[in-house]
């Protein structure tokens, strides 16, 4: 079967917060053997990862029932009714092996299998989308491949099935794979593109999964990052630094230097004086910057004499060796008076 062109044809399905993950599942997923996997590994509301690890390699992060995984089954949901809900351009036979199909939404009621090459020709337009509608499940035989002609993307193929997707050995197969329930990828079987379960697991065993990268304006990561970047930095660099280095040394300096450094100094005499000098302006300085430092070389130098760390012209100027931060006295120096 070789359909005409759809009447409407597809449209591209939004992953949304599942769009960095090759791996999803919903109750847990595991994977035997050497696997490769590019792209995120999650699963929720389940919490089993397994087999990831030696000698598998995961070129992505894993997340266990934690909110990214969460949300990302929450788009998924999303994005499994947008692909079901499409408008079907034509129905498909119970194989879709030796076909050659154009964009657009095709439907198979019940299971679709494949044996043998699917091709699908996207006649020179790289935003080309099919969408496959599958009432229960997806079943390839051994040796089985989807292929790309004519600038078709693996980014705009979506697989809608409703209950299991399985893939036979050595099957080369491309798309985004969105399953009500399980996913099951056997030996040597390829992916370029996701495997997304909602519900069930996802079963792995020496495979190559790679998440493909697609230039959209929507999900590219240069706008995210962009965005994502030039506001963490401005907004907490700036504020932090200059809310908290000014805050602490200004209440922190005074009160110190007021309080310790006259009542001791007065109180016990030479010897006190001079260990406390030191104490206060070595120990207190760094973290009290220039307003601890000024005031108490001020008051206890004096009496310290030798000591302390007080006006000494060979160390006036200890402040841009703890850090040069604007608005903030970070010097040890001499009080001019």
């Amino acid at each position: 079967m070789s359909p005409t062109q759809a009447s409407a044809l597809a449209t591209f399905v939004d992953l949304g917060r599942a769009d960095s993950f090759a791996v999803l599942a919903g109750s847990e997923t595991t994977n035997t053997g050497p696997s490769v996997i590019t792209g995120d590994v999650g699963v929720s509301p389940g919490t089993s990862i397994s087999g990831y690890g030696p000698p598998a390699v995961v070129n992505g992060t894993q997340h266990s029932a934690d909110t990214v995984a969460q949300d990302a089954q929450t788009d998924l949901i999303t994005a499994y009714d947008d692909a079901a809900g499409q408008p079907s351009d034509g129905a498909l036979p119970p194989d879709a092996g030796g076909l050659t199909l154009v964009p657009g939404v095709y439907t198979a009621s019940s299971t679709l299998g494949l044996t043998g090459t699917l091709t699908l020709d996207a006649q020179g337009d790289p935003n080309a989308v099919w969408v496959f509608q599958i009432g229960s499940g997806l079943t390839t035989a051994s040796s089985s491949r989807v292929s790309l002609v004519n600038g078709a993307s693996p980014c705009n193929v979506f697989w809608k099935v409703g209950s299991s997707a399985t893939l036979g050995t050595s099957t080369a197969f491309v798309g985004n794979i969105l399953a009500m329930t399980s996913i099951t990828v056997t030996t040597s079987a390829t992916i370029e593109g996701r495997a997304l379960a909602r519900n069930g697991a996802v079963t792995l065993d020496t495979n190559t999964i790679t998440r493909p990268q697609c230039a959209t304006g929507t999900t590219g990561g240069t706008t995210t990052a962009g965005t994502t970047g030039a506001t963490t930095a401005g907004t907490t660099g700036d504020t932090t630094a200059g809310t908290t280095g000014t805050t602490t040394a200004g209440t922190t300096g005074d009160t110190t230097a007021g309080t310790t450094g006259t009542t001791t100094a007065g109180t016990t005499g030479d010897t006190t004086a001079g260990t406390t000098g030191t104490t206060t302006a070595g120990t207190t300085g760094t973290t009290t910057a220039g307003t601890t430092g000024d005031t108490t070389a001020g008051t206890t130098g004096g009496t310290s004499g030798g000591n302390g760390h007080g006006c000494k012209p060979e160390h006036n100027g200890y402040g841009n060796d703890y850090g040069d931060n604007p608005g903030q006295d970070d010097s040890y120096g001499c009080d001019p008076a």
